[in-house]
């Protein structure tokens, strides 16, 4: 949290973010303004995985464990603020993308979450892709290996007729929380085969693989009601009867709009382990090379993202403790003597699409700090590439770059980022998946639209600018990389 106080009354109202992750539920309670009242954490099965990193690895959780992790975490929460709960108005629910689990007519699940990174059904997706390539490519979407899709009418021809309906993992906690079905999000329903821009179910691709539409859910945006906190929830949970159920977001697009970054123009560099990239544009803009692909924006406009494999795994090989001072060392030193592309992998996949592609070194590091360095500048030319990227495909990207991960606590990274993109960087205080849950719940209760909450509840962080001084070499290491990318042919101009 920022330095700065807000002065917040005990009595004034709060919402709940609720981030079903893969390890652990979190709940945060926030007011009006951003402040945090109370939160929990509690901890969920890991998943079972079989053949991971196959055609055909399963992973599976038990989704039963779900409500009673949520349940816990929100009763420990509740009974931590003012008022015993009673402040909360609002509450909404965010989990990983793609994760789907088979219920029955009790709204039960009949068998284990399939989990977002499941591929028993790669061939069903597959032929989801073939039969609904016009729709795909108009949307610049594909149906991957591990969309939820093709595990969907897995579900159907594994479970027959005791399959109700299949239901993401919101779904499942919101009719725990309101007592009956809830709607989804279209943000978790992408992966599933919903076309946010026609507003409809790939009606086309499910009749050719014989699932009908009845087992899904109905849709609706991001932030609005599904339903209100029955008495059975309340007396679980300490929420109170009434309260607000609102619809969610996926992890990633709600980490998103967590940092502020929620009007057309904005976007947020997430250096974690690999780079992400997510911005919002006005309209929808499609990349014929598949390096991103857009989400819908709870108030109509896009959502552009794109994941690197490139990111702070370049600097796993070095132990945590020594970093900072590897990161002094380098602010000290200036640009790097050579260029590094710090790739770990095998492939990228954005800002440009190659199997082929490999890490690779222009020269010799002179000495470990002038190799970490190397390092961080470049990502920093991988984001860069990003964002020219995005332009170029007429998104347009204006102020800051909002940053966040654990790469954006890096000042000498942040620094180099903001010299090598020429634009200032803003790191974001909060890029949290239950923050925005939060952001989410508090749209239509606490503030008019999601633009108004994000305003009024995201605390700024440090602006970083560009260093004049690094400008000329940094620009000519970027040039350097670039060249040496297109002489590989891992970059082409499309």
């Amino acid at each position: 949290m920022s330095s700065d106080s807000r002065s917040t009354s005990p009595h004034a109202p709060a919402v709940i973010g609720i981030d079903v992750a893969t390890a652990s539920v979190r709940v945060l309670c926030v007011d009006g303004q951003g402040q945090v009242l109370a939160e929990a954490r509690a901890d969920l099965p890991s998943p079972v995985r079989t053949s991971t990193g196959t055609s055909t690895g399963t992973s599976e959780q038990d989704a039963r464990s779900w409500w009673p992790a949520v349940r816990s975490a929100l009763r420990r929460t509740t009974a931590a603020l003012p008022r015993g709960g009673r402040e909360v108005i609002a509450v909404a629910v965010s989990a990983t993308s793609g994760t789907i689990v088979p219920t029955g007519s009790d709204g039960e699940p009949i068998g284990p979450a399939l989990m977002y990174d499941d591929r028993r059904a790669a061939e069903l997706n597959a032929e989801a892709q073939r039969t609904g390539s016009t729709r795909w490519n108009a949307l610049g979407l594909s149906m991957g290996p591990t969309a939820a899709l093709g595990r969907a009418v897995w579900c159907r021809r594994t479970y027959g007729s005791a399959l109700h309906q299949v239901l993401h993992t919101p779904d499942l906690i919101g009719r725990e929380l309101t007592g009956h079905p809830v709607a989804t999000d279209w943000s978790h329903a992408l992966k599933s085969g919903y076309d946010a821009r026609g507003s409809e179910w790939a009606h086309e691709v499910f009749d050719a693989l014989g699932f009908p539409l009845a087992l899904l859910p109905a849709v609706r945006a991001p932030g609005t009601e599904a339903g209100v906190v029955g008495p059975e929830a309340a007396e679980a949970t300490g929420l109170p009867e009434g309260c607000s159920v609102r619809l969610g977001m996926t992890d990633g697009c709600a980490g998103q709009i967590a940092t502020g970054a929620v009007e057309p123009g904005r976007f947020v560099g997430v250096l974690g382990t690999t780079y992400v990239l997510k911005g919002v544009s006005a309209d929808l803009v499609r990349d014929p090379t598949g390096a991103f692909y857009s989400h819908r924006h709870p108030d109509g406009w896009w959502l552009p993202g794109g994941a690197s494999n490139t990111g702070g795994e370049c600097l796993a090989r070095t132990a945590p403790a020594r970093l900072p001072a590897l990161d002094a060392a380098a602010a000290a030193r200036g640009p790097a003597s050579y260029v590094r592309y710090p790739l770990c992998r095998e492939g990228e996949r954005f800002p440009f699409v190659s199997g082929a592609a490999r890490g690779f070194e222009q020269g010799s590091p002179r000495d470990e700090t002038d190799a970490h360095r190397a390092a961080l500048e470049g990502v920093a030319f991988v984001e860069r590439l990003a964002l020219d990227r995005i332009e170029r495909l007429g998104v347009p990207v204006v102020g800051p770059l909002h940053a966040a991960g654990g790469g954006s606590r890096s000042a000498v990274w942040t620094a180099i980022r903001a010299t090598v993109l020429n634009r200032p960087v803003r790191v974001v205080e909060r890029a949290e998946t239950a923050f925005g849950a939060a952001l989410l719940a508090a749209t239509g209760t606490l503030h008019e639209d999601l633009t108004a909450s994000a305003a009024a509840m995201v605390r700024t962080g440090a602006l970083v600018e560009p260093v004049p001084a690094e400008r000329p070499a940094l620009e000519d290491a970027h040039a350097r990389f670039v060249e040496a990318l297109r002489e590989r042919g891992y970059l082409t101009d499309d």
